[in-house]
């Protein structure tokens, strides 16, 4: 018999999340969209929440060409930019 062992067998590299925003006041949010039905519509309720509500200075929405890939290396650069992302799926 033979017993296949599906565990990842390189060293994971250790991720340190950036520090917390104390406020989004004046800030820049990025919003990545994988584009299924779901997304339009809370995306940009949301985007008017965070202006609004939060004092966002801008919102920049992004949708990937593949729904079910990463992001494309275009977004992931322009992402740099801003202060925080959001990421979701519409299902």
């Amino acid at each position: 018999m033979r017993v296949l062992d599906p565990t990842f067998e390189e060293t994971a590299v250790g991720f340190v999340p950036p520090p917390r925003l104390e406020s989004l006041q004046g800030t820049t949010i990025g919003i990545i969209s994988n584009g299924k039905e779901g997304t339009a519509h809370l995306f940009a309720h949301l985007e008017q929440v965070l202006r609004e509500g939060f004092g966002v200075a801008g919102v920049v929405q992004r949708l990937k060409g593949n729904l079910s890939a990463p992001a494309e290396r275009a977004i992931m650069d322009e992402a740099a930019g801003w202060d925080a992302a959001i990421t979701g799926v519409g299902d």
